[in-house]
Order: structure tokens, then C-alpha cells, then sequence
């Protein structure tokens, strides 16, 4: 059983946009950008890029708001007692979409067709959009159910496969860059700047693409070229800092026994005895 409570496409909202309910709905809450956003999740804002969706499910705290000049959105609220809402795969966290358009046309056909059977007219709520229906009684139409259900297999279907980012290819570039240079002072304005991308998009693609923050990998990077160093050399910590990218001898004395759980040194004489042993 379905039950649309509200539903709208083409929500418009100014650059200064927050949309917050603490407690969340009694319903799910299903969003679909067309702009950039910032979301708020596990008490972080992060920031995404448009054409992505999120599925509220009933009962948790929602917050989101425009990180661009407009925020647009698709939107439905709904109850339902269906396996493919019930045990949707991901919930709480935006995933990008393959195919915004024909996302949109599901969510606008929706709109339409619950303001047909409801015989209520378009009206506002949530937001200013080109459309938007509400329902007050449940209601049985097999139309509106499988629109449901194209939409989230649909969906399900991009959580599963992951949508293909156009920049999917400069990423795997770029980090072969990263890779082969560590010691280069990349910054995060300047790998957004390469990719001609914000640095925020940035920091989404990265993380999404290769599951780790860009500068975290790039220290990473830094500390395997370290370790090489420490092992098949005879340089001096300085040395091998400078070497690295790292500025002076205590930052790169500080971070390489955060990450590696050694300081250089020890690093370094442990893996002399275990050669030596050998």
C-alpha cells in the first residue's frame, strides 16, 4: 500500500535556502536534485553535486540547503509498506543518478497522476515549484504504484551500479599525478582548479571515486615514497622530508608516526634488523 501525502517537481529556493525538520517526517521524505547541495550528515555538512538523490525514511532528522546561487529539487512525500521502499539500500546519504530526466518525468508523471485521482488542484507546499499535488486519502491507484516502483528500481539500480561521473577519467589522471609526485604542494583548490570543478565537487568526486579524501591520499602517497626512502637509503630525516613535499622535519616527523604508528627513525631501524635477520 501507497500513500502520497505530497509530491512536487521543479522547487525553486534562493542561495540562502535551509530546510530543516529536527525530528523528521512520519514518512519518507525522497529528494532529487537538479543543483548543487549541501547536506547535513552524521553532524557534518557535506557538499554535493546536482542530480543526486536521498531517501529520508520516517522519523529522521532531515536538514539540506543550496550551496549555489538557486537550489532546485524534485520531491515526494510518502508512506508505504513495499519491500522495494522498505529495504531500499541506501537511506540518510545522497548517491548520484544516472538519468536526472528520467528521474524528473517519473516524479513529475507522479504529481500529476496523484492530482488526477485526488481530484485536488496544484498547490504549494514545501516549496515554489511548477507542480506540486497533495492527497488526503489512501488510495489504491495501480498507476501511482508503478510509477513508485520503476522510480525506486530505478534508483536502486544507480546505489548498486554507482552513476559514471564525467570526470571519472581526469580523477584517474589526476591521482596518477598525485602518485607519481607526492612531493609536489598539492592543495585542494589547486586539483579542483585542474579539473575545472569546485573544490567542494572536488572532494565528493575524490572520495566517491577512490574512497579516501584527496589529501589524505596525498599524504598517503607521501609516506609510501617515505618509507622507500627510509629503507633503501641512507638520507637523512630531513633529507627524505624535503624529498616527501613536507615543509620541515617535525611535521613530517609528527605525521609519519600518526599514520605509520613508528617515527622515521624507529621505522627505519626496525626494518634494518628485520633485513638483517633475514
Amino acid at each position: 500500500m501507497n500513500y502520497i501525502h505530497f509530491t512536487g517537481y521543479d522547487a525553486q529556493h534562493p542561495d540562502d535556502f535551509v530546510f530543516e525538520v529536527a525530528e523528521g517526517y512520519n514518512c519518507y521524505l525522497l529528494l532529487v536534485t537538479h543543483t548543487p547541495a549541501r547536506f547535513y550528515i552524521d553532524d557534518m555538512i557535506e557538499e554535493y553535486p546536482a542530480h543526486c538523490a536521498i531517501l529520508y525514511p520516517p522519523y529522521t532528522p532531515i536538514r539540506y540547503s543550496a550551496s549555489t546561487d538557486i537550489y532546485s529539487d524534485d520531491w515526494v512525500r510518502f508512506s508505504s509498506d513495499e519491500t522495494f521502499v522498505q529495504n531500499f539500500p541506501q537511506t540518510n546519504r545522497p548517491f548520484p543518478i544516472s538519468d536526472p530526466d528520467y528521474c524528473h518525468n517519473l516524479i513529475q508523471l507522479l504529481t500529476w497522476e496523484t492530482s488526477l485521482w485526488t481530484g485536488t488542484s496544484r498547490s504549494f507546499h514545501h516549496a515554489k515549484a511548477d507542480g506540486c499535488a497533495n492527497q488526503s486519502n489512501e488510495n489504491n491507484n495501480p498507476v501511482i504504484a508503478q510509477l513508485l516502483r520503476i522510480l525506486f528500481l530505478k534508483l536502486r539500480d544507480d546505489v548498486l551500479h554507482h552513476a559514471v561521473f564525467p570526470h571519472d577519467h581526469t580523477l584517474l589522471m589526476l591521482r596518477r599525478q598525485i602518485s607519481n609526485n607526492p612531493q609536489f604542494p598539492w592543495t585542494i583548490q589547486y586539483m579542483a582548479e585542474q579539473l575545472h570543478i569546485s573544490p567542494g565537487h572536488l572532494q565528493l568526486l575524490y572520495k566517491q571515486q577512490f574512497g579516501i579524501s584527496c589529501m589524505n591520499d596525498v599524504i598517503d602517497f607521501r609516506l609510501r615514497k617515505a618509507k622507500d626512502l627510509l629503507v633503501y637509503t641512507e638520507q637523512s630525516i630531513t633529507e627524505i622530508a624535503e624529498q616527501c613535499g613536507y615543509k620541515n622535519a617535525e611535521h613530517f616527523c609528527r605525521q609519519f608516526h600518526k599514520n605509520i604508528g613508528l617515527t622515521p627513525g624507529k621505522f627505519r631501524k626496525n626494518m634494518a634488523s628485520h633485513q638483517n635477520f633475514q
